[in-house]
């Protein structure tokens, strides 16, 4: 009787996994955030950020769920060096830019997904940066170790001001572009 009873478990346990879906959660030594910024005379910073947490969930083939929490004080430039370098990540994290003080973390909810081809997908969710939500979609492709994917979001809608076009007129060659290309290595 107590061998069927652990049978049981063992059965009901897979029989809801497999109608939740997969959870697949992220290695926060290995995943990986690059983030690129550019300025209107061509000039690109780009840099790195960190999870504090992460997860999707994969039923049938397909991201149902998901969410990925960043660590908004480890933004780390890595084009400058010295006291250009420091000085460029202590603004970041100002009131001009992240706000990192009041605001230490950005979330991305993933909500859905649509299967483009094979193991690509386009993935459907929120961002959270400023406390301010904003939808958006991303290309998201799945691979033998976890995930690779690259998404673009605008600063102005989350009230980053500084330099924008969105918000102040005649920068001239001091414009700083709203869109932030944001590369992401996930490794579950």
């Amino acid at each position: 009787m107590k061998i069927r009873n652990i049978l049981f478990t063992i059965l009901l346990s897979s029989c809801i996994s497999v109608l939740k879906g997969q959870e697949k959660i992220i290695d926060l030594s290995l995943s990986k955030i690059k983030w690129f910024g550019k300025e209107i005379t061509t000039k690109t910073h780009f840099g790195s950020l960190k999870f504090k947490k992460g997860s999707i969930i994969i039923e049938k083939g397909l991201v149902t769920a998901g969410k990925f929490v960043v660590d908004m004080n480890s933004i780390e430039n890595q084009d400058l060096s010295g006291g250009s370098k420091d000085y460029l990540e202590k603004h970041l994290r100002s009131n001009d830019f992240f706000g990192v003080e009041q605001h230490p973390t950005a979330t991305l909810n993933i909500s859905s997904s649509k299967k483009v081809d094979g193991k690509k997908h386009t993935v459907m969710g929120n961002l959270i940066i400023k406390g301010i939500s904003n939808a958006i979609n991303f290309d998201l492709t799945l691979n033998e170790k976890g995930a690779t994917a690259e998404l673009i979001f605008d600063r102005s809608k989350y009230n980053i001001k500084f330099r924008s076009s969105s918000f102040f007129d005649e920068l001239g060659d001091k414009l700083i572009y709203d869109d932030i290309e944001i590369k992401v290595d996930l490794v579950f």
